[in-house]
């Protein structure tokens, strides 16, 4: 008797082998452990189908000629990776990041799987990462181009992605808020359970919007407030680093201990307090007077456990 895992691997060599679709009647006849023709097939079928689509293989649908209608294919394009020409010190890198560091799941040793390279076995990780159910939901609406509903902090958004983001330690969706008609970036983790993926082609945007022009690791502008011109002052130890994140433009003031000044255009104040906060005590906004102000009332009141002012 053929196992599902077995009848799965022999689908998908079935569906990528010939560029023509096939029928169901002719999958069946090449893929052994289908049950007789009928109701049953089919629904074991669409089974099949689903479980492949979950691990990130896409079987297409097509019509075709002949009583059935329609037929059936996996294209290569949507199935294998390109040739990356990795040479064999690229080849260890690799492996030794995807052994060294493990998202909870194999998708890592999978892919090397699909870049043919030997995945490493039995390898003690130094790092384990947290999955983001998120994250490969976005990838597939990216592809495809469709448009995708969340609720990011509790606010329902309708978003079209444009592409996805690694920067300092998270992903982020940059893409055209469809509601309120303009560019937004979003952080993938802080998203509410998994993303609705509307239909292929579905995202549309203008042509004036360049989603390679988005930052997302300037939260603080990531907002609707009237724009204003904040100072953060940044202690000599983190100063390199904050200077590199956000640009040389935006020092104001070098000083001569190291530290620098600089000067931000934010339109979320809440998101640039967030980013002052993640640097500690190397980094207080300067002013004006009533962004100081909103920060240290805010760090005041929760300091004392009072609820912090709204925004």
């Amino acid at each position: 008797m053929v196992d599902r895992l077995e009848r799965l691997t022999d689908l998908v060599l079935v569906l990528l082998r010939d560029e023509r679709p096939k029928p169901l009647r002719e999958i069946a006849a090449e893929v052994p452990g289908y049950p007789p023709e009928g109701e049953a097939r089919r629904q074991a079928f669409e089974r099949d189908k689903r479980t492949l689509r979950d691990g990130g293989v896409e079987v297409s649908a097509l019509s075709i000629d002949g009583p059935e209608q329609v037929g059936y294919l996996i294209r290569p394009e949507d199935f294998y990776l390109p040739d990356l020409d990795l040479a064999p010190d690229e080849q260890a890198a690799l492996n030794l990041a995807v052994a060294g560091v493990h998202l909870g799941d194999p998708s890592g040793r999978d892919a090397l799987w699909r870049l043919g390279l030997p995945a490493s076995a039995g390898v003690r990780p130094f790092a384990d990462l947290t999955a983001l159910p998120a994250l490969p939901v976005l990838y597939d609406a990216v592809r495809h181009r469709a448009a995708v509903t969340f609720s990011y902090r509790g606010d329902p958004r309708h978003v079209a992605p444009a592409l996805l983001r690694f920067r300092g330690g998270w992903w982020y969706l940059v893409g055209f808020d469809l509601d309120k008609e303009a560019p937004r970036t979003f952080r993938v983790d802080r998203m509410d359970g998994r993303p609705a993926v509307g239909e292929t082609g579905s995202a549309v945007v203008p042509d004036s919007f360049d989603p390679a022009a988005a930052h997302p690791e300037e939260t603080w502008r990531m907002g609707e407030e009237e724009a204003v011109l904040v100072d953060v002052l940044v202690d000599a130890g983190l100063a390199p680093l904050v200077v590199a994140e956000v640009g040389s433009s935006t020092v104001h003031e070098r000083r001569d201990d190291g530290s620098v000044v600089v000067r931000l255009e934010v339109t979320n104040v809440a998101m640039l307090r967030s980013w002052v906060l993640e640097l500690g005590e190397h980094a207080e906004v300067l002013g004006p007077a009533e962004v100081r102000d909103a920060v240290v009332s805010w760090l005041e009141a929760t300091a004392t456990g009072a609820a912090p002012a709204a925004g």
